[in-house]
């Protein structure tokens, strides 16, 4: 009987795609009934199994113990309007310029709601998101965005770059717009009225309840979804219909999440777009940063244009890599990437952090097999056309750091590189490799 009642969701949320692809005027009034029974287990059994916990204290395993009657209480609450999402428990991990970022944990009962609201708001707003947009969609990735970006700088007449960072995005959503964003398709009331308790649970820090006026919650299920949501409205649909009307030669936009760069041909529209993104953000309570907003030239020409006014090209740096003007083995220009450094830095002193702090806690057979997770997510994430010497330099620098922590788990030394490269041998490790091919196009220009 529940996956019947949930094969019966999953048909209703096909049929909400199919009327949202079809028709973009299309108000949704009867979306809250979704989060029954059968739906939120399946949203719970889709969960990560090993993440932190939060103020609950309730692990996933926990919650399982009596997940039938645990679901059945929650949808009542939920019904009743009863259900107040817990504030999130407030985390700082280091980011790779010194500073730390905030993230959210959120509880056992708060990630069930969210990723079944997620799933039925994402049943809508798939079919109304535009090409542009990449960041946490099913079917894109980082992966995606970079290749296009190849595609476009080496196909069309992209000869300038407009970098805009949006200052404290996710700290600075106004949630009253946001609402409004949402209003245009969702005319549930109840299902607004839960999202609006999300967006206000606030979070705990240091044994201090923060309230959230502005923002949406950094690490939850929900806030990547909403914020797709807000900049599809303030940015995408508005760069496709109002800047590319008003410019006078090609210009594209890319996305990743609050990421993202426009590819112009013309110097003059530059100056237009730039003055115009400040002025749209500002408009929905939003600032650029004025130390990470810049325009460039970049493309085919940097090389010849910084010989003749004597300076180095231009780069640039987007998703974790830095762009730069590079050459094939014929000359032709191609488009060059590497690790950008501040990235590369953070990546070794993390890996560096690890090893110095696992390596006498449990035996090397047993944590080895996280180091080969490690290694491979690196090179499966940076292994990218281009990026081959920064992902072998990486690889050595790892291997350094095991060897000198394996060598520091007594007083004396324990393993020679000779025992070491036999070890290696017996166990080996990931070897970097490039996992993704961007360089499959013509070096021919087309306009």
């Amino acid at each position: 009987m529940p996956n019947l009642e949930l094969n019966k969701i999953r048909n209703k949320l096909s049929s909400i795609s199919k009327c949202a692809k079809e028709d973009k005027t299309y108000e949704f009034r009867s979306l809250a009934p979704y989060l029954n029974v059968a739906f939120l287990k399946d949203c719970y059994n889709n969960l990560a199994r090993n993440k932190a916990v939060g103020i609950d204290k309730v692990s996933w395993q926990e919650y399982n113990g009596n997940l039938d009657e645990n679901l059945q209480k929650l949808v009542q609450r939920l019904k009743n309007k009863s259900f107040r999402p817990l504030p999130a428990k407030r985390v700082y991990i280091p980011k790779g310029n010194g500073e730390l970022r905030p993230l959210g944990i959120s509880a056992i009962e708060n990630k069930i709601v969210e990723s079944g609201i997620s799933r039925v708001l994402q049943s809508i707003y798939e079919m109304d998101f535009l090409e542009c947009s990449y960041g946490f969609r099913p079917k894109k990735s980082t992966h995606q965005a970079l290749n296009q970006l190849d595609t476009i700088i080496m196909t069309k007449p992209a000869n300038y770059i407009v970098e805009a960072d949006i200052k404290g995005f996710f700290d600075n959503v106004n949630h009253d717009m946001l609402i409004e964003f949402l209003n245009i398709r969702v005319k549930d009331s109840s299902l607004i009225f839960l999202i609006k308790r999300f967006l206000k649970a606030g979070y705990i820090d240091n044994n201090l309840l923060v309230k959230t006026d502005i923002g949406t919650p950094q690490g939850s299920i929900l806030s990547p979804l909403l914020a797709n949501i807000f900049l599809h409205y303030v940015l995408d649909i508005w760069f496709e219909t109002t800047v590319k009307t008003h410019t006078k030669g090609y210009c594209e936009l890319i996305r990743y999440a609050d990421d993202y760069v426009c590819l112009v041909q013309y110097k003059e529209d530059t100056t237009k777009i730039r003055v115009a993104l400040e002025k749209r953000f500002n408009k929905y309570g939003l600032t650029l940063h004025p130390d990470k907003t810049r325009v460039f030239s970049f493309g085919r020409y940097e090389r010849e244009n910084s010989q003749r006014k004597n300076r180095k090209p231009n780069t640039f740096d987007f998703l974790g890599f830095t762009h730069f003007c590079d050459k094939t083995r014929k000359g032709y220009f191609k488009v060059g990437r590497k690790t950008a450094m501040k990235k590369f830095r953070a990546k070794i002193k993390e890996l560096n952090i690890w090893l110095k702090k696992i390596r006498n806690t449990l035996p090397t057979k047993e944590w080895w097999k996280t180091l080969e997770a490690k290694l491979r997510g690196h090179f499966e994430y940076y292994g990218v056309s281009g990026n081959s010497p920064s992902i072998k330099r990486y690889y050595k620098l790892a291997l350094r750091l095991v060897h000198k922590w394996l060598n520091r788990r007594s007083q004396k030394k324990s393993m020679s590189w000779s025992k070491f490269y036999n070890y290696l041998d017996l166990y080996p490790l990931p070897m970097p490799k490039i996992k993704h091919n961007f360089y499959t196009l013509s070096h021919k220009f087309v306009s």
